[in-house]
C-alpha cells in the first residue's frame, strides 16, 4: 500500500503539474504573503519548500533566502518548478525528489522550512513532521499551512468524501487540534496559529485535478444531500463552489 499511494500521488500530480504552477489559488493568498514576510525577517541561508507542488512557496522565499531546496514526490512537478524558476530568472532554487517521510538531507540542514497545502497528501503525516523537525536546525523556523477538517463530525466526513472523489491521492485533512498534537509529538513548539477560510471555485477545483465526470457528479450529489448545518458551514453554492477552513502554524 505504501508504494501504491506514492505511485498514485505521482500519477495524479504528474499530469497536472503545469496547472498547479499556473493555479491562482496556489499562486496567491494571505498565507503565502505571510510566509514571504517571515522569510524576509529570517533571511535564511538555506530554506526548504517541503512538498513544493508548483513551487509558489519557493518563489515567495526567493528574494530573502541564499539557497532554496524545493522538495516533492512528483518528478513532473519538480520539472515544472525548474522551468518556472528559469522563466522567472531565479537561479538559487534546487529541486530534490523525495517523500516527506524519508527526506534525503542531513540533520539540521535548513534554517527555514515551509510546507503549504501538501501534508494532506502524505502517506504518514506524523513521520513526515518528524523528518521536518530532524532536518530543521535548532532555532530554525517552520511554517505549516493546510486545509483543516472542521470540528463537526458530519462536516468532516463530507469534506473527506468530496476531496477523495476529486483527487484519489488525497489522504486526510486534519483538524486544528490534531495538527497541534502532531507537531508537538514531532518535537516542534508552536509559536503562532492563524485560521482562515478559502473559497474553492468548483470548475477550477475539479479541472486542476482532471476529475472525471462521474466523480464530479458524485461530489454534486453529496453536496445536494448535505444537511443544512453542513451546507451552511461550507457555504455550498449553486454551482458546487464552496469554502474551506485553513490553518497556518508557525513552529520552532
Amino acid at each position: 500500500m505504501t508504494t501504491h499511494h506514492d505511485t498514485l500521488v505521482q500519477h495524479q500530480f504528474g499530469a497536472t503539474a503545469q496547472d498547479y504552477v499556473s493555479s491562482t489559488t496556489h499562486a496567491q493568498g494571505a498565507d503565502l504573503i505571510h510566509i514571504a514576510a517571515m522569510a524576509a525577517q529570517a533571511s535564511p541561508v538555506h530554506a526548504l519548500d517541503l512538498g513544493c507542488g508548483g513551487g509558489h512557496v519557493a518563489y515567495a522565499m526567493a528574494p530573502y533566502a541564499t539557497r532554496i531546496t524545493a522538495c516533492d514526490l512528483s518528478a513532473d512537478m519538480l520539472a515544472a518548478v525548474e522551468a518556472e524558476s528559469a522563466r522567472r530568472g531565479i537561479a538559487h532554487i534546487a529541486t530534490v525528489r523525495a517523500a516527506a517521510e524519508a527526506l534525503p538531507f542531513a540533520d539540521d540542514s535548513f534554517d527555514f522550512l515551509a510546507c503549504r497545502f501538501s501534508a494532506h497528501h502524505w502517506r504518514d503525516v506524523r513521520r513526515g513532521l518528524i523528518e521536518a523537525r530532524r532536518v530543521l536546525r535548532p532555532g530554525g523556523m517552520a511554517v505549516f499551512a493546510d486545509v483543516i477538517a472542521p470540528p463537526l463530525a458530519a462536516a468532516d466526513t463530507h469534506l473527506q468524501a468530496i476531496e477523495v472523489l476529486r483527487d484519489p491521492s488525497h489522504g486526510r485533512n486534519y483538524s486544528a487540534r490534531q495538527w497541534a498534537a502532531m507537531l508537538a509529538e514531532a518535537g516542534f513548539t508552536v509559536t503562532d496559529e492563524q485560521q482562515g477560510r478559502l473559497r474553492m471555485e468548483f470548475a477550477a477545483w475539479t479541472a486542476r485535478m482532471r476529475t472525471p465526470a462521474p466523480a464530479m457528479e458524485a461530489i454534486r450529489l453529496i453536496q445536494s444531500r448535505a444537511s443544512q448545518e453542513v451546507a451552511e458551514h461550507f457555504g455550498i453554492e449553486e454551482d458546487g463552489s464552496y469554502t474551506l477552513d485553513t490553518i497556518m502554524l508557525t513552529a520552532a
